[in-house]
């Protein structure tokens, strides 16, 4: 395990993706993560992640000096390497010339971490602050034109900064500066794969459940269909799924999950319609974060209740993600900001009958779809594009009501079977139908009509952190358009979502 410490990045999880992508495994902690605590982890190697804060600021983010003492290689990225520096004695200065973007690192003492590389490497810079003295026990071994000291070592320490950012696109040869340090120096082996994650977690697992019973919250997506078939694989008849009927799916879903589950993945399936009792909490809920979190109080209430009619269930399982946990709150209480919180992160009340069981919350949804092939799971269900927690309820701009959720579903419905006829539903991360609190006026059948407005969005992207929007041929938007003003009651007027994320997010809400 690689100990990736995060100091509030933008790249962190970035990191996290390239060490995953040479199959070892990482996991993103707290910047000040107690020494002791983190030496239980066993790590292989720690990695200090950059950050936005200065190291010459008084109110800068510090992990423990201890940290560096534990035994392990040490690479330290951007603000790391100059927080490694201090820390060891070393002297960091704002710099009169800042540096930022594309540059050129010379490298004079290649050693393992540039082993088989150029001597001249295209890197990208982020950076206003510059060593001006070494720690005691370093030799600058890399620098460009703005910075002298843009690679550091301690050899005999196996303590290691990079001034520049390995984990970018824009390094062409970072990847292979993260295997160096990876296998040469810290002694990594290549072993992480979906099969050793699936032996790793069923053992997990049942060491933890023992005999007691575990509720899944299954609702027919990538992340709680994986998550039920990984725990039934695990415990058998010691799982629940209780499939939810909130009122906020997508239309003909519930049908679609009850019999896929039980007919084929022979799932003890317990259905729960709540389709009422979702609405009543909603009315007169307008504010996004008020609607993720009473949605989430409202389902763990359900599951509560689930769990008592079997007698007492200790454990709740879900699906989350690690974007998911990002997104919710700041990175571990740390210096990244909060963006907004997931029906089943930061939704969550403070207080639950029943303990967590996340195995997928440190996972991207890439990573969750290729468990889930590995466990025998369908290319439709694999391949299903990803859905919002809370459903519709965030894809309608202000209230939800029976009337507004019944003209969503059918615009949704018509975008699904248009991209799915187009057959680039594969293609795209998300594609779906937004219904907007925005009357306009509209002329049908030479009369005039005061209706609403739906608007598409359809974006590509990897892993849900960073995304952009598809450009649909405009043959296909112009069916879906004409289809949704024809054959849904109540709407006049179609529009094309065209931001990126970020600066916007996937959801409208």
């Amino acid at each position: 395990m690689i100990a990736i410490l995060d100091f509030g990045s933008q790249y962190s999880q970035l990191i996290a993706r390239r060490i995953r992508e040479c199959k070892v495994y990482c996991e993103l902690l707290p910047f000040d993560i107690n020494p002791e605590k983190l030496a239980k982890k066993n790590p292989q190697a720690i990695i200090l992640s950059g950050g936005p804060a200065s190291v010459t600021a008084v109110s800068r983010p510090l992990c423990e000096k201890e940290i560096f003492n534990l035994g392990v290689p040490v690479l330290g990225i951007c603000y790391g390497m100059q927080l490694m520096a201090e820390i060891l004695g070393g002297k960091v200065i704002i710099s009169t010339q800042r540096e930022f973007g594309k540059a050129i690192l010379t490298v004079d003492h290649p050693g393992e971490l540039f082993s088989q590389l150029s001597t001249n490497l295209d890197i990208w810079m982020s950076h206003s602050d510059r060593i001006s003295i070494l720690p005691p026990g370093f030799s600058a071994t890399a620098h460009t034109s703005n910075s002298p000291v843009a690679v550091m070592e301690n050899r005999k320490r196996k303590l290691y900064g990079l001034q520049f950012h390995p984990e970018v696109i824009h390094t062409p040869k970072g990847k292979k500066i993260l295997k160096n340090f990876l296998f040469k120096i810290s002694g990594c082996s290549p072993t992480w794969t979906s099969a050793s994650f699936i032996k790793h977690q069923i053992e997990a697992i049942k060491r933890k459940v023992g005999r007691e019973q575990i509720i899944s919250a299954l609702s027919g997506g990538v992340d709680s269909s994986v998550l039920s078939v990984l725990l039934h694989k695990a415990i058998g008849d010691q799982l629940i799924s209780v499939f939810v009927n909130n009122g906020l799916l997508r239309k003909n879903e519930p049908r679609m999950v009850r019999e896929t589950f039980k007919n084929y993945y022979h799932l003890n399936i317990r259905y729960v319609d709540a389709q009422e009792r979702f609405l009543k909490k909603l009315k007169g809920v307008l504010d996004p974060e008020k609607k993720r979190k009473v949605i989430g109080h409202e389902f763990i209430e359900i599951f509560e209740e689930e769990a008592k009619k079997s007698g007492k269930v200790k454990y709740l399982a879900q699906g989350t993600l690690y974007p998911d946990v990002i997104e919710s709150r700041s990175s571990f209480g740390g210096p990244s900001a909060t963006i907004k919180s997931h029906h089943n992160v930061g939704g969550l009340p403070d207080k639950m009958g029943m303990d967590l069981i996340e195995p997928f919350k440190n996972l991207y949804k890439d990573e969750v779809r290729i468990i889930g092939k590995k466990l025998g799971l369908t290319e439709d269900i694999i391949q299903r594009q990803p859905f919002p927690g809370p459903g519709l309820a965030v894809r309608i701009v202000g209230e939800v009501t029976e009337e507004r959720l019944e003209v969503l579903k059918e615009a949704d419905h018509i975008v699904n079977q248009e991209i799915k006829g187009h057959r680039i539903y594969k293609n795209i991360w998300q594609s779906f139908a937004v219904l907007l609190p925005i009357k306009n006026v509209g002329v049908m059948g030479d009369e005039r009509t005061y209706e609403e407005v739906i608007a598409i969005r359809a974006i590509s992207s990897i892993d849900g952190m960073t995304a952009d929007w598809v450009k649909l041929p405009y043959s296909l938007m112009d069916k879906i358009s004409r289809r949704i003003i024809n054959e849904v009651k109540g709407i006049n007027r179609v529009v094309y979502d065209i931001s990126s994320k970020p600066p916007s997010t996937i959801e409208w809400e």
